[in-house]
């Protein structure tokens, strides 16, 4: 394969994107323990960083039009690089959200659209379809790698060290990435402000509503916000469904800005007539689907380790390790068979596999782990995701003229970090709810409790400690005032309502992967060897 060189760099800089999403969530007891914050805490720093990248992925692939792709790549690097060795430094949540969940997501949002627009840039015909799969498989072998080495890091010294390495490997990328060859950038190119502001805020909107739907409420408030005292609850519905409305108004406002802006000639942020492409309507939902599965699983089953198993960041690092093998193991799979099968019909099989997979988990999720059956659910889960990402990214650049790729890597990058942003959102938010409930519940459930100690239980709970392992529970109830029995008992009906709510939360993700089969009817349905290769295009040096 000719400019192995270009691919090196570029499945570099996807390897450190994908593991700086994958490599914290195992950690994430300890990261939160030396910041003095919660798993919730946890929670909004892992939504906000892949809502930062969602948000402005869009602006990022414009910016790479305007720039020049490898330009903006190496902008982004030196960005993402400042922001991890910020994150390395974190006294605190607050710097943590700083330096990891906004500059890295800056930064990212340079170098992900530069990645699949240089790969389609620098390759054709079969030589593309390898370069993707290429891709594919290192996020396989990004996300296999970021388990192990966040427990192992996390463990043996300190998370930071992660950040720290991603520092250093970001100032190689940037001293070798200058022999990438790039198109002439479009200098006139204009971004109009007011479309990033729209697209950023009703995305914004969107994905905080459903993050604070566990301390709001979805639509009944529960404990709303307060200003002065007064809470903020107009005609007593919670203010998550106001916002959730509002950022769909506000996207909605976004495409109609699109629209009138093509129509007069004017450069629109976002080309909605991409959306008319039957192949790349299904591979964009697809992405969608596939992170927020990831971004879900990578969520609620580190917790649950974590929390109810008592497992440490290595340990479950190690249990999370059967998903990362199947991953690297079919994303070569589904790259071998892109000369014999369609990319349908290896996607649809993947989306199955999954939600297989998922079945095998939810077997196994009992009060004590059922190794096996979860060590295979998590390997066919893991083979699922594999196929996809062999796939995909090939299929939404082949979809679209050269002139479009680096707008698609932006499009990419925007639904596979939404997809991410939803995951951990919606499903965490769901688990760590019905969490919540489960302890007030066994607490009410209770009759022998002392209402004191029952009120004062729940006000803890309320306060912001759902997500609590089952001897913590049998403290929490102690030091309410009430005795050891009682405390035992409602901390064996608590664990009962863990299991539950984790059992919840994944069949979202199983109901989910089973209804993607039906977006994904419109991928090519023919073998991509068989198609006509397309002709070399002619590459300019960087400026």
């Amino acid at each position: 394969m000719k400019h192995g060189f270009v691919i090196a760099i570029l499945a570099v800089a996807q390897f450190v994107m994908v593991l700086d999403s994958t490599v914290m969530n195992v950690s994430i007891s300890q990261v939160a323990a030396d910041l003095g914050t919660s798993i919730t805490g946890m929670q909004a720093a892992i939504t906000f960083y892949t809502l930062t990248m969602a948000a402005f992925m869009l602006t990022g692939g414009k910016l790479g039009d305007k720039w020049g792709r490898s330009r903006a790549f190496r902008i982004g690097a030196v960005v993402y690089g400042a922001g991890s060795l910020v994150t390395a430094l974190s006294p605190n949540l607050t710097v943590l959200l700083l330096g990891w969940s906004v500059v890295e997501g800056l930064g990212a949002v340079l170098v992900i659209p530069a990645i699949a627009s240089l790969a389609a840039i620098n390759y054709e015909g079969r030589a593309r379809v390898v370069a993707f799969s290429i891709l594919g498989a290192v996020t396989g072998l990004a996300a296999a790698a970021g388990p192990l080495i966040g427990g192992l890091v996390t463990t043996y010294a300190s998370w930071r060290y992660v950040f720290v390495g991603e520092t250093i490997v970001m100032i190689g990328i940037l001293l070798v990435s200058g022999r990438i060859r790039d198109v002439a950038a479009d200098r006139g190119l204009r971004i109009d402000l007011p479309s990033v502001l729209l697209s950023a805020g009703g995305m914004a909107m969107l994905v905080l509503g459903v993050l604070q739907s566990k301390t709001w409420g979805w639509f009944v408030p529960i404990a709303p916000p307060e200003v002065g005292g007064v809470e903020i609850a107009p005609l007593g519905i919670s203010p998550v469904t106001y916002l959730i409305l509002a950022g769909i108004a506000v996207l909605w406002w976004f495409l109609l800005r699109q629209r009138t802006l093509a129509d007069s000639g004017r450069m629109p942020l976002l080309q909605v007539r991409l959306f008319r492409i039957p192949a790349l309507r299904s591979g964009l939902s697809g992405f969608l689907v596939q992170y927020f599965a990831v971004a879900a699983m990578f969520f609620v089953i580190p917790v649950y380790l974590q929390t109810m198993q008592g497992y440490d960041a290595l340990g479950t690092g190690l249990r999370i390790l059967p998903l990362s093998l199947g991953l690297v193991v079919f994303s070569a799979v589904g790259s071998w068979l892109t000369a014999r099968r369609s990319a349908r019909r290896i996607a649809q099989l993947g989306q199955v596999t999954m939600a297989v997979g998922l079945l095998f988990v939810l077997v196994a999720i009992q009060p004590e782990l059922v190794g096996w059956p979860f060590a295979i659910g998590m390997f066919i889960s893991g083979a699922g995701f594999g196929l996809l990402a062999s796939q995909l990214g090939n299929v939404n650049m082949s979809a679209v003229e050269q002139r479009d790729t680096s707008e698609v890597g932006g499009l990419q990058g925007t639904f596979q970090n939404l997809g991410s942003s939803f995951g951990t959102a919606i499903v965490g938010s769901v688990f760590i709810t019905l969490l919540g409930t489960g302890l007030v519940s066994a607490v009410d459930g209770n009759a022998d409790l002392p209402r004191e100690a029952r009120d004062q239980v729940i006000e803890r709970v309320e306060s912001g400690v759902p997500i609590v392992s089952e001897e913590q529970a049998v403290q929490l109830v102690l030091d309410g005032g009430g005795s050891q029995e009682m405390a035992v008992s409602i901390a064996s009906d608590y664990a009962d309502s863990q299991l539950e709510a984790l059992r919840q939360a994944i069949f979202i993700v199983f109901a989910l992967l089973v209804l993607s089969l039906f977006l994904s009817r419109n991928l090519p349905a023919e073998v991509s060897a068989r198609r006509e290769p397309e002709a070399e295009p002619e590459v300019a040096g960087d400026d």
